[in-house]
């Protein structure tokens, strides 16, 4: 199965990349001990991803086009993934890599639109996007519903909601089922992946805007960077006002698996104004350096007390929250090795809790869920369930 060298990943981003897809590959394939290189097939590293999300990548492509990689990964999006067909290095780099019988993965846009048209699912089963079920069919012996297909060396997936799951299926074809496990265990992964999503609601009251919902995501170095791009890209999927404000004096943050992310502005900036909800992505860096950023936590304290939206998720409600007295007499989940510092523990079974203005979640695999019942709480549940349908949550 599998040897002992260092697993080489390549995964390749374009302008228009889906940076959940995009972010997720890197965070959980580096969470199983593999050497992932982010390369850009743009002419810069800096990338601009779908939904306003602004990435580093770690090189050029151009310049490894001669590195061999045990996998290569393609995360969708548009134009990210006609961008990607249409590297011809790329195209090169992937062919090679199937004829050596080494591993391609794809997931969203990207099993149609690249792995297709390059010839390389003839007699293969494999999945995409919905939307793009007709165009693979016409490039692969059967096109399926499955969240992860697995043919050969040649693996595929859906789109933002199956990430993870892709991702984990990728570790184990790499590094074998036990690190699969210990990869996937503190995750906090659906349970029952497919099914409609549920938040449990305490104390229900409707959280108001004047015509767009105005979030404020603040950012460190050390953040969770799978939690922080779901939360950012679903709700500016929904339309919503998204600032995302790095804390200390640098636009762009070393997120916690190295995901080099680039804010819109600095927390000095975004003080000045007033917000519907601020929420806190986790990442055990980031939420310490949230919890002794003094203006951080002023804002967060004005924000409860004038009874506004708050929330966090993962360590954040455990390290921010709770030794600042935001979780006074409110009930709150986070992530389950860090409960033990909640000091009212009875409700952090649920993996979306809402009490009246206050919104808590447990961790990366709860992230869509969490950003899918903000969207629910501002603009109600049917379009919740509409975007968990698009994201395929």
């Amino acid at each position: 199965m599998a040897s002992s060298h260092t697993k080489k990943v390549l995964i390749p981003v374009a302008h228009g990349t889906e940076p959940f897809e995009a972010v997720v590959m890197i965070d959980v394939l580096r969470r199983g001990g593999a050497d992932v290189t982010v390369a850009s097939v743009e002419n810069q590293v800096g990338v601009d991803a779908c939904h306003g999300i602004k990435m580093v990548a770690d090189t050029l492509l151009s310049d490894i086009t001669d590195s061999v990689f045990d996998l290569i990964m393609l995360p969708g999006g548009l134009p990210g993934g006609e961008t990607l067909k249409n590297c011809k290095p790329l195209e090169n780099m992937v062919k090679k890599q199937d004829a050596d019988g080494r591993l391609n993965a794809a997931i969203c846009c990207a099993p149609a639109l690249a792995l297709g048209t390059w010839g390389l699912l003839e007699g293969k089963k494999a999945t995409c996007y919905p939307l793009f079920m007709e165009k693979l069919g016409a490039t692969c012996a059967t096109a399926v519903e499955s969240r992860v297909e697995i043919d050969g060396r040649i693996v595929t997936s859906r789109g933002p909601g199956t990430t993870i799951e892709f991702s984990v299926a990728l570790v184990e074809q790499l590094f074998g089922k036990e690190k699969a496990a210990e990869v996937s265990a503190p995750l906090v992964m659906r349970p029952n992946p497919g099914d409609e999503y549920t938040i449990t609601e305490l104390n229900q009251i409707k959280w108001s805007y004047e015509n767009t919902p105005q979030i404020l995501v603040p950012i460190a170095d050390g953040s969770e960077e799978m939690e922080a791009v779901a939360i950012i890209d679903v709700l500016r999927r929904a339309k919503a006002n998204v600032v995302v404000a790095a804390l200390g004096n640098s636009l762009e943050v070393v997120a916690s698996r190295k995901v080099k992310l680039v804010a819109d502005v600095l927390l000095d900036e975004a003080e000045k104004n007033s917000y519907d909800l601020i929420v806190l992505p986790g990442g055990l860096g980031g939420a310490e350096a949230f919890a002794s950023s003094e203006k951080l936590v002023n804002m967060l304290k004005k924000q409860a007390e004038s009874n506004n939206p708050y929330g966090a998720v993962c360590a954040s409600p455990a390290l921010v929250f709770e030794p600042h007295g935001l979780l006074k007499g409110k009930k709150a989940t986070a992530y389950p090795p860090m409960c033990n510092k909640l000091s009212d523990q009875s409700h952090i079974e649920h993996r979306v809790l809402v009490d009246g203005n206050l919104i808590t979640s447990r961790g990366p695999g709860t992230s869509l869920e969490f950003a899918l019942a903000i969207v629910e709480k501002f603009y109600g549940r049917e379009k919740g369930l509409q975007l968990a349908k698009a994201t395929l949550v």
